[in-house]
């Protein structure tokens, strides 16, 4: 386990080099932060009663996305452990004394958390400064919070398992790019990047909170915005743990039957 922390934190230090990036993509969420508050705000004025969210829950919902985007979004993949796959080049990790999966989990979570440790400071404290209903608002509680952080620990580790059973479908296919042109807006869609699930048809939000779709973003922005609360959060939380021993399950299966088949040639 000290191996795996280890490699997490030279990929960590490695990627809060990238400041320049960082900027860019601060000035971008905060663009699209400011622009769908004013969006929904348009909307609520037709009707606040007519949405199944409060208005000040759906605006913390969206600066915490825009916040935690680079961690917590479906599509951060390195194209390196795609080509390191292609290329048969992923024999060099093998000879590493640890397990691949594990390596590899950690090296995409480390990627996900040094893009955000750059991005989510001045976000979340610029949108805590907004007057409402612009701005992020404060936890119901402490222990709202607390459930919060957790649920957001567990939805990186869902998010970087359902990464890895992408990168290990490349075992069995020549390429993955048709697969990840296909999930990415999907599982966008699916986990509330787009649309908070509770704004979707009853029947499909339903479907999809108990997905593992459901167990990503959409769980801690909404324990964070009081939307989810109590045995709801509990619920939700419960289900990220499910979803990722499944998931993890998925990929680590995926992996070990893809190496017994995996050839290599060369001197």
């Amino acid at each position: 386990m000290k191996a795996y922390f280890t490699f997490f934190r030279m990929q960590l230090l490695g990627g809060l080099q990238y400041r320049a990036a960082a900027w860019a993509g601060i000035f971008t969420q905060f663009f699209w932060g400011f622009m769908e508050t004013q969006l929904y705000r348009a909307l609520y004025r037709g009707g606040a009663d007519r949405f199944p969210m409060e208005l000040s829950a759906l605006v913390s919902y969206i600066w915490l996305r825009q916040a935690f985007f680079a961690m917590l979004n479906t599509w951060t993949f390195e194209n390196q452990l795609f080509e390191t796959i292609r290329s048969g080049d992923v024999a060099y990790e093998l000879c590493r004394p640890v397990s691949l999966y594990g390596m590899w989990f950690a090296r995409n979570a480390a990627l996900r958390v040094s893009r955000a440790a750059l991005r989510c400071g001045p976000i979340l404290v610029v949108s805590a400064l907004l007057p409402a209903p612009w701005g992020l608002s404060a936890p119901a509680s402490l222990g709202a919070f607390l459930c919060f952080l957790l649920s957001l620990i567990l939805c990186l580790a869902v998010t970087v398992a359902f990464s890895l059973v992408v990168y290990f479908s490349c075992f069995y296919t020549v390429s993955a790019d048709g697969l990840r042109s296909i999930l990415t807006p999907v599982s966008d869609l699916l986990s509330g990047a787009l649309v908070p699930l509770p704004f979707m048809p009853d029947a499909l939000a339903r479907v999809l909170s108990y997905s593992p779709f459901g167990a990503m973003l959409n769980a801690p922005l909404r324990i964070y915005s009081g939307d989810l609360s109590g045995t709801g959060a509990l619920g939700a939380m419960a289900l990220q743990v499910f979803w990722l021993t499944a998931v993890g399950a998925l990929g680590l299966y995926m992996s070990k039957r893809g190496l017994k088949k995996v050839r290599l040639q060369g001197g």
